[in-house]
């Protein structure tokens, strides 16, 4: 080698030595300023309510602010693209559910993110989905609701859903494919007008998940809560039965869960560093307590590698459930 082509070899080792300590060091110093955590929905709704649980416990974890970001619209994939719009620096996180992440670009021709452009760094919270229904319809249970589906092919009962590919859409599509009875869907734009108007009797029932307000118009005698989505009990719902204790969707078991998310290009540093401190803010005892009275339970502990297990997991899942129901982009 010529001494030239020598001292430009050398030069550009020591050029990528520095890129590459530079890019150490950024991580490591990760988060220099406040983090931005982005949630896909308004204010003063469910996923709002565990941003606002997490967000100081978290921060305090990172050494930095976290601040919640809200932002509606396209079934929650707005807030998504935003993010993936952002640099993938860790600056913005996302607070994601398979509705955004995983359904929307199945169902929505507008959503262009694909699953795969996430890496989830950790479930954070799962929650209980019941079947609720209006308070005269005359069923006292998912058996009897079945049954009464059967019996009004020529009047197919109607369904309520927040959106055409939200999961509660999927999971009654595939409860008709299962049972064979046939149901009238009727979308919403949200879960508050659904659940106002199931109060009013303007719906026969719907697959949500349970809320403190579900339950203060439940023990007001406005509709019922018949049936939750598990195979058994959720602790923090002990008083309602099952699918494990049903004989119709015995083996029916739906949960919704809560994770925070970055674009797959982070640095790992970043997301090690992330990992780390939900996984400490999960032990929080405040934290616990707090999702408990949102009827949310706090996820189990994962590594990276778990998370992403899982994440391929309920991507498939929910794919395959997309796949039989003929799910086509609207």
């Amino acid at each position: 080698m010529s001494n030239p082509a020598r001292r430009l070899a050398l030069t550009a080792l020591v050029a990528s030595g520095w890129l590459l300590a530079a890019g150490s060091a950024l991580a490591q110093s990760w988060p220099t300023k406040p983090v931005n955590l982005m949630v896909p929905y308004p204010a003063g709704g469910p996923s709002d309510a565990i941003a606002r649980i997490f967000n100081q416990p978290l921060g305090k974890e990172l050494g930095q602010q976290v601040l919640v970001e809200n932002l509606g619209g396209v079934s929650g994939a707005l807030a998504a693209q935003k993010v993936l719009g952002a640099p993938a620096d860790g600056q913005y996180v996302f607070q994601g559910s398979p509705n955004e992440v995983i359904l929307s670009p199945l169902a929505n021709a507008a959503v262009k993110l694909k699953t795969e452009d996430f890496r989830l760094v950790h479930p954070v919270a799962d929650a209980v989905m019941v079947f609720v229904t209006r308070k005269d319809l005359g069923v006292n249970s998912v058996d009897e609701l079945i049954a009464l589906a059967k019996k009004s092919a020529d009047k197919p009962l109607t369904y309520g859903s927040v959106g055409i590919g939200s999961l509660y859409h999927l999971i009654l599509e595939s409860v008709q494919a299962q049972t064979g009875i046939k149901l009238a869907h009727v979308p919403y734009k949200g879960n508050a007008p659904l659940l106002q108007d199931i109060g009013g009797g303007q719906v026969d029932f719907a697959v949500l998940v349970y809320s403190a307000a579900m339950g203060a118009l439940a023990e007001q005698g406005r509709l019922k809560v018949i049936g939750q989505l598990g195979a058994q009990r959720s602790e923090l719902l002990k008083n309602v039965p099952a699918m494990g204790e049903t004989q119709t969707l015995k083996n029916v078991s739906y949960k919704i869960w809560t994770g925070y998310m970055v674009p797959k290009n982070t640095p790992e540093d970043v997301v090690v560093k992330l990992h780390a401190a939900i996984g400490k803010t999960l032990q929080d005892p405040g934290v616990r307590t707090q999702l408990a009275a949102q009827t949310q339970h706090p996820s189990a502990p994962m590594t990276l590698a778990e998370s992403a297990k899982f994440f391929e997991g309920e991507t498939a899942r929910y794919r395959a459930i997309a796949k039989q129901i003929n799910l086509q982009p609207q």
